[in-house]
């Protein structure tokens, strides 16, 4: 099973970027699938997650209204889209699937390389 996260990058505050992690090796019907990022001398933190297939998503407080986890169920895919970003999204960012379908926070068992976003003020 591999989750491989993509479209990382540097980006000025204000900015917007796209990532995506594509599942392979197994398909995630009946998984929720999220998103968390780790930022320099910090914890892992949840930043979203999105049920199968698709009706329900969960976020941290510090990204509602700017950041939209979706799905694509037939390429085994979720996207993070990200909007006005600060200096403080900074972070490597990692998908992941849990056993459950509830977008929860925690109890992930399956975890993508992650990819990292840089936001410059």
């Amino acid at each position: 099973v591999q989750l491989q996260a993509s479209g990382g990058g540097l980006v000025q505050a204000g900015g917007s970027l796209r990532l995506s992690c594509a599942a392979s090796g197994r398909s995630f019907s009946n998984n929720a699938m999220g998103w968390f990022r780790q930022a320099p001398g910090q914890e892992r933190e949840f930043v979203a997650a999105i049920s199968w297939p698709g009706r329900s998503t969960n976020y941290a407080d510090s990204v509602k209204g700017r950041f939209t986890i979706s799905r694509d169920n037939p390429m085994n895919t979720i996207y993070l889209q990200m909007n006005s970003l600060k200096p403080e999204d900074t972070a490597v960012y990692y998908c992941a699937a849990r056993l459950g379908n509830w977008p929860d926070t925690r109890d992930y068992v399956y975890w993508g390389r992650g990819t990292l976003v840089t936001v410059s003020s």
